[in-house]
């Protein structure tokens, strides 16, 4: 990585160049800097098609703006974070600001502001315009369109979302002479936020946070079609991962990480979430992230990972998969048991069903099971009333999915948890079985061993549809389909 070029003492009258002096940095001659503002091409692009969910966006933001009418709503995308020194983090936009605009620009600020008829409100998206070539910002200033690639302009932005922008640096300012009520969805941007202290209150705002969660329950036609193009890329990632499951073996859990994360990322912005790829006795942390291990034939795989399509949408789904090929016996026995438990878990949903029935579905079976084979003691009903099995369960058996992988968290509980389901809603079940490998209440042979099967469910007018169906999930149809993949590895 190139480094920036450093000035001795930065003007700080000088913007909105980071770091010059007298308007250059050392080392800039009057001739360099005069030959920097000339002899470039306009590239300034027109006649631009919006992008495919501007009409989602523009409807969400209608919603928005009945639920609140006369207020002021400000909608931050959020601002990079410093990994290191002067280095960030890859930025993600925030799940608000995506989810109304469309855009994943930092810096963005999406405000409606209400009409002073009271009918309605105007959108405008505040962003950076394209960096200025006169005052040598576009080359001179670490963010300049040189150092970290062109920006769209105003004029370019506005045709492709299909709102209104205008230069975000004029904001804060505005923001701050501005009277009337106003929201702002905090945690995003700390200088909007500075600016709105003495105009919002933390129980306003967090309505406002809650309405847009809830508002994502339901997907469109739009976030059906990504997450389905999430799921496909998904597939393709975990047929990846079989076909090197012996240089993993020669590696370790890292090599499978470094597969799938390849397939998302030519086939989509990023994975949804760290991947889990737990090999042995690591399938029995629920969030194994570390991917360190050892990949030993004999063993079990639990991959779970998603693809994250480039709007943002992401898959997450779950396969435990015999390093070798072939389930041991008492591999399978649990496997079989986890699949029954899916299969009653995603038969529970169905619209007008309670959120909560494929989770006590798939746990009703999962409780048997542990009865049947002696591990606890019945009758069932007594099992599930005092939660016996979550010693071996562990979690819940599903969550939303959508531009985040746990999908409208701050719902209200009434709408969400305690809820019910409705066509167009996407959610995941992923019931689970994990026997640590420290447990003595258990046989010896089942210590270590931890399975989950999780897949991506829609929920439609008269039923579901598994969105990711084409991965195969009984237990004698993943080892043919593993059989297969690693004939074409030969």
């Amino acid at each position: 990585m190139t480094d920036e070029l450093t000035p001795e003492t930065p003007d700080e009258d000088e913007q909105p160049i980071k770091q010059r002096k007298n308007g250059l940095y050392p080392g800039v001659s009057d001739e360099l800097a005069a030959s920097m503002k000339t002899g470039w091409a306009d590239t300034e692009l027109r006649d631009l098609e919006p992008i495919e969910q501007a009409p989602n966006t523009a409807r969400r933001r209608e919603a928005l703006s009945r639920r609140f009418p006369g207020e002021r709503l400000v909608i931050p995308a959020g601002n990079l974070k410093t990994r290191s020194n002067d280095t960030e983090y890859d930025f993600r936009a925030a799940t608000e600001y995506v989810h109304l605009t469309g855009d994943q620009t930092e810096d963005s600020v999406l405000v409606l502001e209400p009409r002073e008829n009271g009918e309605g409100h105007d959108a405008t998206l505040y962003r950076l315009p394209r960096s200025n070539r006169e005052n040598g910002e576009f080359w001179l200033d670490g963010m300049g369109e040189l150092w970290v690639g062109r920006r769209n302009s105003l004029a370019e932005a506005a045709a492709l979302l299909g709102v209104d922008c205008a230069d975000v640096r004029e904001l804060a300012g505005a923001l701050r002479e501005a009277t009337g009520p106003v929201r702002v969805v905090r945690g995003h941007d700390a200088g909007i936020e500075a600016a709105l202290a003495d105009k919002v209150t933390a129980e306003r705002d967090e309505e406002l946070r809650v309405y847009l969660s809830e508002a994502r329950l339901i997907k469109d036609e739009f976030e059906i079609g990504e997450l389905q193009k999430a799921v496909d890329s998904t597939v393709r990632g975990f047929e990846d991962v079989v076909k090197v499951l012996d240089k993993a073996e020669a590696t370790s859990e890292r090599y499978i990480e470094g597969t799938f994360f390849l397939r998302a990322r030519v086939e989509g912005n990023d994975v949804g979430y760290g991947s889990i790829c737990a090999a042995g006795p690591h399938a029995t942390t629920l969030h194994w992230v570390r991917n360190n291990g050892q990949v030993r034939s004999g063993d079990l795989l639990l991959l779970d990972a998603g693809v994250e399509t480039n709007t943002l949408y992401t898959a997450d789904v779950t396969r435990t998969l015999p390093i070798n090929g072939t389930y041991t016996d008492l591999q399978r026995k649990i496997y079989d048991a986890v699949y029954e438990a899916q299969e009653a878990g995603i038969a529970a949903v169905k619209p007008g069903a309670a959120f909560r029935d494929f989770h006590d579905a798939a746990q009703r079976v999962l409780a048997e099971k542990l009865v049947e084979w002696g591990l606890v003691e019945g009758p069932v009903d007594r099992v599930l009333e005092l939660g016996l099995q979550r010693r071996w369960t562990l979690h819940g058996t599903g969550h939303m999915l959508g531009l985040d992988v746990h999908d409208c968290a701050v719902a209200r509980t009434e709408t969400y948890v305690n809820g019910t389901l409705e066509a167009g809603m996407v959610l995941t079940v992923e019931p689970g079985l994990y026997f640590q490998a420290d447990d003595l209440t258990v046989p010896e042979e089942y210590r270590g061993i931890g399975v989950r099967i999780e897949d991506d469910i829609l929920v439609t007018e008269d039923g579901n549809r598994n969105l990711s169906a084409a991965l195969p999930r009984r237990s004698d149809e993943v080892e043919a389909w593993m059989a297969r993949l690693t004939r074409q590895r030969a």
